[in-house]
């Protein structure tokens, strides 16, 4: 677990050629990344730089940093932050319930004999923080919807992502020796740090526009139509355009796709027809998209589907 300490600071080593490279190996993962995403990926990686995503809910922020872990055959490890989470979720606790057994096995000792003892690796439950500062192979790191952990978690955050090495006071410092991947989400709930953002690189992911949110469909859903996927896309669009709580995904709309085979939308007219989506199909089936009532009845109204 101890890592070295010594001031050397953890190596980068590259896992992307170019950008290019980024693009081909994310879309093998089923990941289809714009010129923006792809860039800014290459360069987290090439850099050793901690990438901040922000974005709709959505968007494929999260899934973003899973593709780049399957793209370079890397660890995914994933810390979700909430409210209320501290620094025992985020790096590290004792076992204390299996320390106590250990004493009482043991006997009586001087405490001294006993503190080396039980506080070690045996011992030790760590979290995702450590868990890959600590790990010498590829890894990538996700701290996702950190906009949801409290201002202190920041300070935490600021310490690991500038020395990439974690204190602990009873056994010293666990330092990395190979740098993560890190890639932190946020869904703009609130303002993160500028401290915080100074040591990121900064992406923000938007809804795709209707092109290459049909692509998306042909490479997540390959049993739906080109017409039905655009009808699809152009609905989905207009909602997003309402006022509404929750705009529709670019997963929502895939499960929509997937809603609609499962119905038979399309069947009768092969793989290249079949794209209008009747008035009631689509109120039918709203449900699959948008999660609140009210949502529902401005989208019913503003559609004119009842």
């Amino acid at each position: 677990m101890m890592g070295d300490a010594a001031g050397r600071g953890p190596t980068t080593v590259p896992s992307f050629g170019d950008v290019a490279d980024v693009v081909t190996r994310l879309r093998s993962t089923g990941y289809l990344a714009d010129d923006a995403t792809a860039t800014s990926t290459y360069l987290a990686d090439r850099l050793g730089k901690p990438l901040l995503v922000e974005g709709p809910a959505g968007v494929g922020k999260t899934e973003l940093a899973r593709a780049i872990s399957q793209a370079t055959d890397a660890e995914f490890i994933r810390l979700q932050c909430y409210e209320g989470i501290d620094e025992a979720r985020a790096l590290y606790e004792w076992n204390h319930a299996k320390q106590i057994l250990h004493i009482q096995a043991t006997g009586s000792r001087e405490w001294d004999e006993a503190k080396a003892d039980i506080f070690s690796d045996e011992f030790l439950l760590p979290r995702p923080l450590l868990k890959a500062i600590s790990r010498s192979e590829p890894t990538v790191l996700l701290i996702d919807e950190v906009d949801k952990a409290d201002v202190d978690m920041e300070g935490l955050l600021l310490e690991v992502l500038s020395d990439f090495a974690v204190t602990i006071p009873e056994m010293g410092t666990v330092a990395a020796t190979r740098r993560p991947v890190v890639i932190l989400t946020s869904n703009a709930t609130r303002d993160l740090s500028e401290a915080l953002k100074r040591r990121c690189l900064y992406l923000y992911i938007d809804f795709p526009d209707a092109a290459r949110e049909r692509e998306i469909l042909a490479s997540r859903v390959p049993g739906l139509s080109d017409a039905l996927s655009a009808e699809l896309v152009r609905v989905v669009g207009v909602l997003r355009t309402l006022d509404i709580r929750k705009k529709p995904s670019v997963a929502e709309t895939i499960d929509w796709a997937n809603t609609l085979l499962a119905l038979g939308a399309g069947e009768s007219s092969g793989s290249q027809g079949g794209g209008k989506l009747d008035d009631g199909l689509i109120a039918r089936t709203l449900g699959v998209v948008l999660k609140h009532r009210p949502d529902l009845k401005t989208a019913l109204k503003e559609l004119k589907l009842g």
